[in-house]
């Protein structure tokens, strides 16, 4: 009965992980974000950059390297591995970046944050492997706060289950999670705090 528990348990677990995982949860805000300040026809126009820039080549990188070997799985739960997937998604970033300057005359600060984030979780990895379920959804959660505060209530009460997942599937150890969570709040505050002010 118990293992019959736990089984499920890391079933719903997997489910949870893998529907939250950080790309499709930025994913999720994107699309938010860009259909509910544009018509459907300037969304895809906006959306496209991002994801022929970022999405798509991350998710072939991370798929590439799990086929090849490189990559234990899809969340790329070696510490070692992560530091070759931290360099491609901020260069991935960076080149949307200067795309968005180049295009507009201004920075996309979400990205600039998400930049400053992915730095930050890269140095802790040297150290201890903090979850970027955790601390990615995090930020998710900051970014939904301007636009609208029950959503971002909701996605932060998603984290902390989001976090409990990656502790049920053995992906992470409670300091890892509490790390990772303790990044993503420090980036969310200064985002937050910096918001208005821009």
């Amino acid at each position: 009965m118990v293992q019959e528990e736990h089984r499920m348990a890391e079933r719903i677990s997997k489910v949870i992980s893998n529907i939250f995982n950080p790309i499709v949860s930025l994913l999720v805000f994107y699309i938010y974000h860009s259909f509910h300040r544009h018509t459907a026809t300037e969304a895809f126009k906006s959306m496209l950059p991002l994801l022929v820039m970022v999405i798509f080549p991350v998710v072939y990188w991370i798929a590439s390297n799990v086929r090849k070997g490189r990559y234990t799985n899809m969340d790329v739960s070696n510490r070692m591995q992560r530091r070759s997937l931290y360099y491609f998604i901020i260069a991935s970033l960076m080149v949307y970046e200067i795309f968005i300057y180049l295009r507009w005359g201004a920075a996309d600060r979400n990205v600039l944050f998400l930049i400053l984030l992915l730095i930050l979780l890269h140095f802790s990895n040297y150290f201890i492997k903090s979850s970027m379920h955790t601390a990615l959804n995090l930020f998710v959660a900051a970014l939904f706060y301007p636009e609208n505060h029950i959503v971002s209530f909701v996605w932060l009460l998603l984290t902390v289950l989001i976090g409990i997942t990656r502790l049920i599937l053995k992906r992470h150890s409670v300091a890892e999670v509490f790390s990772g969570a303790a990044i993503g709040f420090v980036v969310s505050i200064l985002y937050l705090y910096t918001y208005n002010q821009t």
